[in-house]
């Protein structure tokens, strides 16, 4: 199938839920065009919620209706659902336990261009450290799916970030590998393990497939699931390898690489290499070449990885 973004994915299931579903509410902070909510909206007037450039009071109010029995899904650009709306996402939704999916589009350095304002680089940590706050960062439009299947059947909290742009699949269609909270093993192999999470998946598989060619064998794991953390499979594939390599569109702070390594470093102690966004703003330019510029691409994660077995 051609290339499509995730949040496209989230809003077709979400459509086809409502059909059969009027508790099912979709809110957005002036960003329908840019999180591709408008059908949603033309499909379902009644059940969609325009807050305009006001993302405290989306939180504020999808927590309110959550409390009154509707499933709030708060639609926003991650760079400022993990920022202005903060306290609302902590004390509205996490602390008071409401039914409210946080959809963070445009995740990581999706909006390229625009710079640091419109960036999320710190929204894994943020969330993560949130009690009661749980994270996802699906890699493909049929994991999307999965995932977004499996959170309309519960009413916990959850922050889940997707990018902007069109992805490849990483799963076949019909035959996705997807357990709730379980993190997914695309590929085994012995000498190093590759954990990686939402776009960086793909590219992880890639660099997997480079590493073959020069005789080294990588394990990739998509750790859609960051909170929680699935600790046994960190555990089970780092136990079976040399070295360890995470990959995340993410500052080297708080995100998956600080989360694996305090998993391996406790459980089975071996060499850790975290590649992410460095702890600067990035350079100007599209996800693409951001991502080829600080080595976030597959030759950068195999050369990396290769490194890490020395």
């Amino acid at each position: 199938m051609g290339r499509i973004a995730n949040k496209q994915v989230i809003c077709e299931v979400l459509m086809e839920a409502a059909k059969t579903d009027q508790d099912i509410v979709a809110l957005c902070s002036d960003s329908r065009g840019s999180a591709s909510f408008a059908p949603f909206a033309s499909a379902y007037p009644k059940q969609f919620v325009e807050t305009g450039i006001a993302e405290q009071n989306l939180v504020s109010i999808s927590a309110g209706l959550a409390k009154c029995g509707k499933k709030s899904y708060a639609v926003s650009p991650a760079c400022f659902l993990s920022t202005r709306s903060y306290e609302q996402c902590k004390v509205d939704v996490a602390y008071s336990n409401t039914n409210v999916k946080l959809i963070g589009i445009s995740g990581g350095v999706s909006y390229g261009a625009l710079g640091m304002s419109h960036h999320s680089a710190q929204d894994i940590a943020a969330m993560a450290a949130v009690p009661n706050m749980r994270v996802y960062l699906p890699s493909d439009r049929l994991q999307t799916e999965c995932l977004v299947k499996k959170l309309l059947g519960d009413d916990k909290p959850a922050y889940i970030r997707v990018g902007r742009n069109a992805v490849d699949d990483i799963y076949e269609e019909g035959s996705v590998p997807f357990t709730m909270d379980k993190a997914t093993v695309v590929t085994e192999g012995t000498d190093v393990a590759i954990i990686a999470c939402g776009e960086m998946v793909k590219p992880a598989v890639e660099a997997a497939a480079l590493l073959k060619e020069q005789g080294i064998s990588a394990a990739v794991v998509d750790m859609y699931c960051i909170k929680p953390l699935d600790k046994e499979t960190i555990v089970e594939t780092a136990s079976g390898a040399k070295a360890v390599v995470t990959v995340e569109e993410h500052a080297p702070f708080g995100g998956l690489g600080s989360m694996v390594s305090q998993v391996v470093g406790s459980e089975c102690p071996r060499k850790v290499i975290n590649m992410s966004l460095p702890d600067e703003p990035v350079i100007t330019g599209s996800s693409r070449e951001v991502f080829d510029y600080y080595g976030l691409n597959a030759e950068g994660i195999a050369q990396r990885a290769a490194e890490a077995l020395k």
